[in-house]
């Protein structure tokens, strides 16, 4: 990080707290309860998104790009899980609210890392039902296992890259205000607040990060389900239509899992209502893994059929 602790040159003193304090919700009594069940989701995300990943890897017929995309998905949700659940619950069960100032940025890093691949796999997958639907006879051609592994190593070394810059340009701020995070991890937009030096580059660029990996992935996907929609209304029986739709109910109830609380923080506010800013993260951040695995499990036909298989093989 020692390019970003200098400036034009020149060698810069900032002030940097040996520790922050993660505050989590504001005045509601036995908010305990709630991170014992939080406890209970990460076991379910853990546990549903293994056996995603697990059926996907043993089962030769799904090694199509779309579960290629689905399993990453479910990789990254796991990933997702395991570096916050843990240290959310350590916080706030244990009553560990402390974290040194390194920790906590690396906490940012990992946390914003695999938030973020989430909404870029959802590309992903509404870009194979687009292709799929309205290409059909060129799906596997445009379409391969290789050009989707590349799209997503692509995306993985974007959302990096990104969030180590977010993290460097954190680094070159003074924390004199307050050590407080009214938040339940190291949440970078609460960690600009309590910076008492000029912060605009940090604050651009979390910005034009929340363009490029929130609403241009809601943009592509609208986008392409409106591509999709105009393409089934040509189709001629309303039996075809349903079928090809059903291909995409599974990809669209993830879409709204992760879409909608972040639509909420964004449409209300978030400085008036801390608690449920707090409360909306909660949702897309920790729910959306436990319900991924389950809809893809539910909804998706040869998922279900794989496991029928597994089962029936075990017994």
């Amino acid at each position: 990080m020692e390019f970003f602790n200098s400036a034009l040159g020149k060698n810069i003193t900032f002030v940097r707290p040996e520790y922050f304090i993660i505050r989590g919700f504001i005045g509601i009594p036995n908010i305990n309860y709630y991170y014992v069940f939080l406890l209970c989701v990460y076991v379910v995300a853990v546990l549903g998104n293994t056996l995603v990943m697990v059926v996907i890897y043993l089962d030769h017929n799904l090694r199509t790009p779309k579960y290629v995309a689905v399993f990453n998905l479910a990789f990254a949700d796991l990933f997702s899980s395991t570096t916050l659940m843990p240290k959310v619950l350590d916080i706030f069960l244990f009553n560990h609210h402390y974290i040194p100032y390194n920790d906590c940025l690396t906490f940012l890093f990992f946390c914003y890392t695999s938030l973020s691949m989430q909404a870029l796999n959802l590309i992903a997958l509404s870009y194979d039902r687009l292709i799929a639907i309205i290409y059909p006879l060129h799906y596997q051609v445009k379409v391969t296992n290789r050009f989707m592994l590349s799209l997503i190593a692509s995306f993985w070394v974007f959302v990096i890259i990104a969030v180590l810059i977010a993290v460097g340009l954190l680094t070159r701020l003074s924390f004199c205000k307050s050590v407080v995070i009214t938040s339940y991890f190291c949440d970078h937009g609460q960690m600009l607040q309590l910076a008492c030096n000029d912060y605009f580059p940090s604050y651009a660029f979390g910005y034009l990060l929340v363009v490029l990996i929130l609403w241009l992935p809601l943009i592509f996907i609208l986008f392409s389900y409106s591509c999709i929609g105009y393409a089934l209304s040509k189709v001629a029986t309303a039996q075809e239509r349903l079928k090809a739709f059903k291909t995409c109910t599974g990809h669209l109830s993830i879409v709204a899992i992760y879409f909608l609380p972040i639509l909420i923080i964004f449409t209300f506010g978030t400085k008036r209502y801390p608690n449920a800013r707090i409360m909306n993260l909660t949702l897309t951040s920790v729910f959306s893994q436990m319900l991924n695995p389950i809809v893809y499990v539910l909804q998706t036909q040869e998922i279900k059929e794989s496991v029928k298989k597994m089962l029936k093989i075990r017994i």
